[in-house]
C-alpha cells in the first residue's frame, strides 16, 4: 500500500546502518577548538577537574530581532549560566544547553524542579543534573529561558517561529553574532566558550532543540531529543482528527511567565484562531511549526530518546524526523524504551549517565571515545531488557499485507490471513463514541455490533515488527463525517511494562543516588526509580485513527456521500514489538476513541468490503516469518 504523504515528511523509511563514522561530516575532533594541553589531561572520557562549588554563575539577557508582544522593543531572553572559574583566565568550554518554557513553575525532570524555589526573586537552583555532572568536566551549563517565560521578554507561540529563534540567538550570541547584557544593564560577551553548543531536554525542551536544529544554526553541534516534538500538528492532531479544542493558546497560557498573562492573551487567542480546530486540517499555521519538512538544513548531530508506549509525545514525531534525518544522512543515535513520556535518567540511569557524557565528549570536546562506531540503536524488549541494533526500523522489516477474512460462523471473530479472502465478504459496524478502549479490545473473540475484530492463530514462532503499521479500510458509510481508529492488540498473557501506570513506566523511590557534585543549594543527588511492570491477558501495541472526512487529504476535508465505498488509508503509530510464540495478534476496527480524540456525535455505520481490505505489518523477514 502506498503511504499517505503527511506534512511533507520521507514518507518511506529507509533503514541504514550506523556502525560506521558519521557519514560526510568532518570528524568532531576536527572541528573543535580544545586546546592540546586539554586534551592531554584525559584518558577517554573527560575527568572532573574543575570545582563546581567556585563554579562562575551568571545571568544574561540576550537580545533577538523579535518583538512578540508589540510593545515596540527587541525581546530579551533570559540565560542563566554556569561555567568553571577557570574560563574567566583563558579555558575555553563548550556549552551544554537546556533551553525551557518551564523554568518557573511547572519544573523539570521527575522531582519538578524550577529555578526559583523559595521564590525570592533569585534563582539558585539549577534544575537536573546536567551543571553538577558536567561543569566539573570543562563544560559550561546553560538554561536559556523561551521568549515569554519567567525572566524572558515577550510573548510564547506554542511552536511558533518566536520560540525556535528565541533560542537561536542565545546560540547566535555564543558565536560573537548577537548582544548580550547582564543584569545590571552592561554588555556581555561570550569570550568563555569555544562556540561548540550542544541542546538537550525532555519534552517542550526537547523540541526546542529539534526546531533550533531545523535552522542550521552555526555552533549547534549535537542535539539530544527526548520524547521531542517534531511537528506540532501531530501533538493536536492525528490524520485530520482532533485531540482537543484549543491546544496552542491553552499551552502558551499555562507556561507564559506569571507577570505577562495577560499582555500575551491577545497572542493566545490568535493561536486558537490560526489552529482551526473546527476543521482538523493542516494550514499554514501548523506547516511555521513542522521542523520536519527543514530537516535538510539540520547540521547538528542527533541523539534521540523516545518511548514506545509514549502517548503525550506519540511515535509518529521521532519515526518522521528520524527519517527524514536518515534521508539527509544526519549523524545519529537511538534509543527506544517500553516507557511512556519518561526520561532516560529516570529508565536506564547509569548507562545514560555515561552514554551522554561519552556522545557529548565526542561532539563538543573531539574526544574519540568510539560512540560512533557502537551499534546505533538500543531497544528495550521487556523491563530492563535491551538489545542493540544497527537502524531502526530494522533492514529486514518488509510490509506484509495481512487480510481481514470472516470467521467461521456469524458468532466468531474474524481472522487475519497472509492468503487471498474469497469472495466478497462485507461485515458491518456502527461507531459508538462512548465505548472504551478496553470495550473495544477486550471479549476478542465475540462478535460485536460496534467493532470487528480479526485474529491469527496461536503463533508457532515469534513475530517482529518494526515500523509502521498501515491500514487500507474498503468501506460505504452512511453519514457525511465519520471517525476511524484501528488497534494492533498482543493477546497472550504476559508480565509487560506498566506504561499506563501513573509514572508511566516507572515508581520513584524513597532512595536517592548522586550523579556530580554538589552544593548546599543545588546538590546531584535525585531519587532513584525502578521499573513498573503488570501481568495481563493482552497489550495493545500500537493505535491509530483517522477522520473519514479527510480522506483525500489531511489539508482539506470533503463529505462524504451516504452509501458511496471509499479507500480509507491512515497509519497507525510506529512500533517496535515482539508477539510472542504461543499469543496471537489481533486487529481491531471502531469508530471514535472518546479517551483519545474529540468524538464523532454522527453515529455512523460502516459496510466493510473484507476481501479489498487489509493491514500492512512491517514484519522483520517479511512473509516468511508472519507464521500465520
Amino acid at each position: 500500500m502506498k503511504r499517505r504523504k503527511l506534512l511533507n515528511a520521507a514518507a518511506l523509511i529507509a533503514a541504514v546502518s550506523f556502525t560506521l563514522s558519521p557519514f560526510n561530516y568532518e570528524s568532531a575532533a576536527a572541528k573543535t577548538q580544545v586546546s592540546k594541553e586539554s586534551r592531554e589531561r584525559v584518558k577517554g572520557v573527560s575527568q572532573a577537574q574543575y570545582s563546581y562549588k567556585d563554579a562562575i554563575r551568571e545571568t544574561v539577557f540576550v537580545e533577538t530581532k523579535l518583538d512578540s508582544d508589540g510593545d515596540g522593543k527587541p525581546d530579551r531572553i533570559a540565560v542563566d549560566i554556569m561555567r568553571p572559574k577557570e574560563s574567566d583566565s583563558g579555558l575555553k568550554v563548550p556549552v551544554i544547553m537546556d533551553a525551557s518554557p518551564y523554568y518557573e513553575s511547572i519544573g523539570r525532570g521527575n522531582e519538578s524542579e524550577v529555578k526559583d524555589r523559595d521564590k525570592d526573586g533569585r534563582n539558585e537552583k539549577f534544575p537536573l543534573f546536567y551543571d553538577n555532572y558536567f561543569v566539573p568536566r570543562g563544560y559550561a551549563v546553560a538554561l536559556p529561558e523561551m521568549v515569554g517565560t519567567n525572566k524572558s521578554d515577550g510573548c510564547p507561540t506554542t511552536g511558533g517561529f518566536e520560540e525556535i529563534e528565541s533560542i537561536k540567538a542565545v546560540i547566535d550570541w555564543m558565536n560573537g553574532r548577537a548582544r548580550a547584557w547582564d543584569e545590571n544593564n552592561g554588555e556581555v560577551k561570550a569570550s568563555w566558550t569555544t562556540g561548540n553548543v550542544g541542546m538537550i531536554g525532555k519534552s517542550y525542551d526537547g523540541t526546542l532543540a529539534n526546531g533550533v536544529a531545523a535552522t542550521g544554526v552555526k555552533g549547534l553541534k549535537t542535539i539530544v531529543p527526548i520524547g521531542a516534538i517534531s511537528s506540532w500538528y501531530q501533538y493536536y492532531r492525528y490524520e485530520g482528527l482532533t485531540y482537543y479544542n484549543n491546544g496552542p493558546g491553552g499551552l502558551a497560557g499555562r507556561v507564559v511567565s506569571s507577570t505577562r498573562k495577560e499582555v500575551c492573551k491577545p497572542v493566545f487567542d490568535r493561536l486558537n484562531a490560526g489552529a482551526d480546530d473546527a476543521s482538523g486540517d493542516y494550514n499554514d499555521f501548523w506547516d511555521e511549526r513542522n521542523y520536519v519538512k527543514d530537516a535538510k538544513k539540520v547540521k547538528a548531530s542527533v541523539f534521540a530518546v523516545h518511548g514506545l508506549n509514549d502517548y503525550n509525545v506519540k511515535m509518529n514525531h521521532l519515526e518522521n524526523w528520524w527519517s527524514a534525518l536518515n534521508k539527509h544522512n544526519v549523524p545519529r543515535k537511538l534509543w527506544l524504551t517500553e516507557t511512556g513520556h519518561v526520561d532516560p535518567f529516570d529508565f536506564r540511569r547509569a548507562e545514560w549517565v555515561d552514554t551522554l557524557h561519552r556522545w557529548f565528549d565526542y561532539w563538543l570536546l573531539g574526544m574519540e571515545n568510539g560512540i560512533m562506531k557502537e551499534p546505533a540503536v538500543d531497544i528495550e524488549r521487556g523491563a530492563d531488557q535491551w538489545e542493540t541494533h544497527s537502524s531502526w526500523p530494522d533492514r529486514k522489516a518488509q510490509a506484509v499485507k495481512v487480510r481481514f477474512a470472516p470467521g467461521k460462523n456469524s458468532t466468531t471473530s474474524g481472522v487475519l490471513t497472509t492468503g487471498p479472502v474469497k469472495g466478497n465478504p462485507t461485515q458491518s459496524f456502527t461507531d459508538n463514541p462512548r465505548q472504551t478502549e478496553q470495550q473495544m479490545v477486550s471479549n476478542e473473540t465475540n462478535v460485536k455490533s460496534d467493532r470487528l475484530a480479526f485474529l491469527t492463530e496461536e503463533l508457532t514462532e515469534d513475530v517482529r515488527i518494526s515500523g509502521v503499521p498501515e491500514v487500507s479500510l474498503r468501506a460505504s458509510v452512511n453519514k457525511e463525517d465519520a471517525n476511524l481508529a484501528v488497534y494492533l492488540v498482543d493477546y497472550g498473557l504476559d508480565t509487560r511494562v506498566h506504561h499506563e501506570s501513573r509514572g508511566e513506566g516507572i515508581s520513584t523511590l524513597n532512595t536517592e543516588s548522586c550523579w556530580g557534585e554538589s552544593t548546599p543549594e543545588d546538590d546531584a543527588c535525585y531519587r532513584d526509580t525502578v521499573k513498573t511492570t503488570h501481568t495481563a491477558p493482552y497489550e495493545v501495541v500500537t493505535r491509530g485513527w483517522f477522520h473519514a472526512k479527510n480522506w483525500r487529504s489531511i489539508e482539506k476535508e470533503s463529505l462524504l456521500k451516504p452509501g458511496k465505498s471509499y479507500t480509507f488509508q491512515w497509519s497507525a503509530l510506529p512500533d517496535d514489538y515482539v508477539f510472542k510464540k504461543g499469543h496471537r495478534i489481533g486487529v481491531i476496527i471502531a469508530g471514535s476513541d472518546f479517551r483519545r480524540t474529540i468524538p464523532s456525535t454522527t453515529g455512523a455505520s460502516f459496510d466493510v468490503q473484507l476481501g479489498q481490505s487489509y493491514i500492512e505489518l512491517p514484519i522483520v523477514n517479511g512473509k516468511k516469518a508472519a507464521g500465520f
